[in-house]
C-alpha cells in the first residue's frame, strides 16, 4: 500500500461543494456533468441521430443518467475502453402520483420512501423539492425550491417517553411532511411548482420529484479536514469521474477510450432503462465501435480489453462502531481512496483488478485502503458486478470511504474526494 501523503487541493473540494449543491436530483446532477463536460469541449449526441466516427469528446443524457467518452486521434475500432462506472441517484423521499395530502389542518405532500434511507435523518429537517417537470407537450424541465418548504415533524418525546430507546418509523403513517395549514386542495403542488417554474396553470402532466435538505454542504472540524453535506453517494464519484475525464481528455496521447458512465437507480437495484442493469452503457460502447467503422469482431476485441473502476462510496470505520467493521480492514478519512473486496461477488473486485487499482494510485501517487465487511453483516453492493456480468468487462469496485451513508447528509474527509479523482485519471490515462 503506497504511504504517500495526502495534498488537500481546497480547489477540487470546493467544486466538490457546487456540484453537492448543485445536484438535489439525478437529473440536475447530470445537467450539472454536462455542464463541466461542454466547458472542457465534450459536445452532446442524441441517441436518435445517427453518429459519426470522428474524435473528440462526447456524451449522451438520458434521463438521470450521463455516458461521456472521449476518441483520441486514430483510435481504431477495436480500441478498448477505460470506464469510471458511478450513480447519480440517493435516498430520499419521493412525491408520489397523487401529492396532495393532510389531516387535522395540517397540509401535507404524500411521499414514497426511495431507497435503503436512514428514515430518522430526515425528521425536523427543513426540505426543498426537485426534480423534473414534464409539460403537456412532451419537452421536460427541471425544477429546484431550494428553499425550506416542507417538514417531516416528529412526534414530542413527551408523546413517546420510550423514544430514546428505540424509535420506530411505519413509513406510510409518519413519514409525510407538512407543509402549510388548511384545506388540502386536488392539484396544489403541481399548481405552485408551475407558478415556480414560470408556467402556464395546467401545463405539467407529469413529475418526478424529491426532497432534499436545503442546509448546504460544508467543512466541518477544527481544522476543516472534514466534509459534511448530502448525496455525497454518489456525487463525490460522479464529480471525481466527470473530473477525471476532462482531466485524461485534455492529456494528449491515449491507448484506450476514456468513459465515464453514471446511471440512475443503483439505490433500487439499477433495474431501469436509466440503471446500470439496462442497456445504456452497452448500446452507446457498441455504437462508438460501429460508428468507427467496426463490425462485430472489432466489439468483442474492444470489450475484452476494456477495463471498468465502479466508483461508490463505502464505509470509514465507525469510532462509536468499530465492533461492526472487520478488526483487519478499517478505511480511514483522507486515508486515500478505497478497494472494495468481496468474495461473493457483491463487489467485482479480484486479485488482477487489485493489480489494476494499485497501478493507477501508484501513478498518481495516491495512498488507498482495502475494505472487507466483518462476516457477521451482510455486504451491500453496486454496479460492479452487474457491469461485469451483463458486459463481460473485468471491473473493480473502489470509493471513498465515509460515515452516515444513507443518511439525508454524510461525512467523508476533505482530502479524499481529490485523491479519488487523482486515481482515477491516472486510471483512464494509463
Amino acid at each position: 500500500m503506497s504511504r504517500t501523503p495526502a495534498r488537500f487541493d481546497r480547489g477540487h473540494t470546493d467544486d466538490l461543494l457546487s456540484f453537492l449543491a448543485a445536484g438535489p436530483s439525478p437529473y440536475h446532477a447530470v445537467a450539472a456533468a454536462a455542464e463541466r463536460l461542454e466547458k472542457a469541449g465534450f459536445r452532446q449526441v442524441r441517441e436518435t441521430d445517427a453518429w459519426d466516427g470522428s474524435s473528440g469528446g462526447k456524451y449522451v443524457l438520458r434521463g438521470g443518467a450521463v455516458i461521456a467518452w472521449y476518441v483520441p486521434e486514430g483510435a481504431e475500432p477495436h480500441t478498448p475502453f477505460r470506464i469510471v462506472g458511478a450513480h447519480t441517484d440517493s435516498p430520499n423521499l419521493r412525491v408520489k402520483p397523487l401529492p396532495d395530502s393532510g389531516a387535522h389542518g395540517w397540509r401535507q405532500i404524500a411521499v414514497e420512501v426511495y431507497g435503503g434511507t436512514l428514515l430518522n435523518t430526515w425528521l425536523d429537517r427543513d426540505l426543498g423539492l426537485a426534480g423534473r417537470l414534464t409539460l403537456r407537450d412532451g419537452t421536460e424541465q427541471l425544477i429546484n425550491v431550494d428553499r425550506p418548504l416542507l417538514r417531516v415533524p416528529q412526534l414530542a418525546i413527551h408523546l413517546d417517553r420510550q423514544v430514546n430507546e428505540g424509535l420506530k418509523l411505519d413509513r406510510q403513517k409518519h413519514m409525510q411532511p407538512v407543509w402549510g395549514l388548511g384545506e388540502v386542495g386536488e392539484g396544489d403542488l403541481i399548481r405552485f411548482l408551475e407558478q415556480e417554474a414560470g408556467l402556464a396553470r395546467g401545463s405539467v402532466t407529469g413529475w418526478d420529484l424529491m426532497t432534499h435538505s436545503v442546509e448546504p454542504p460544508a467543512y466541518l472540524g477544527r481544522d476543516r479536514e472534514l466534509v459534511a453535506g448530502p448525496r455525497m453517494d454518489n456525487l463525490i464519484s460522479v464529480h471525481a469521474g466527470t473530473a477525471a475525464l476532462t482531466a485524461a481528455a485534455a492529456s494528449g496521447d491515449l491507448s484506450y477510450i476514456p468513459v465515464l458512465a453514471a446511471f440512475d437507480h443503483e439505490e433500487n437495484g439499477s433495474q431501469s432503462d436509466t440503471g446500470a442493469e439496462g442497456p445504456l452503457l452497452g448500446s452507446v460502447l457498441e455504437r462508438s465501435v460501429f460508428a468507427r467503422g467496426g463490425n462485430v469482431e472489432d466489439r468483442a476485441r474492444a470489450f475484452a480489453g476494456t477495463i471498468c473502476l465502479s466508483s461508490d462510496t463505502g464505509h470509514a470505520v465507525h469510532p462509536n462502531y468499530s465492533e461492526r467493521h472487520d478488526p483487519t480492514h478499517l478505511p480511514r478519512a483522507n486515508g486515500g481512496p478505497i478497494l472494495k473486496v468481496n468474495v461473493n461477488q457483491r463487489y467485482a473486485t479480484d486479485g488482477s483488478g487489485r493489480a489494476v487499482f494499485a497501478a493507477a494510485c501508484e501513478k498518481a501517487g495516491v495512498p488507498w485502503q482495502t475494505f472487507v465487511s466483518n462476516n457477521a453483516m451482510p455486504c451491500g453492493t453496486t454496479i460492479g458486478p452487474i457491469t461485469a456480468a451483463r458486459h463481460g468487462i473485468r471491473t473493480v469496485d473502489i470509493g471513498v470511504a465515509i460515515l452516515s451513508m444513507h443518511s439525508a447528509r454524510e461525512l467523508c474527509g476533505a482530502d479524499d474526494p481529490h485523491l479519488l479523482a487523482n486515481a482515477l485519471t491516472a486510471f483512464l490515462e494509463s
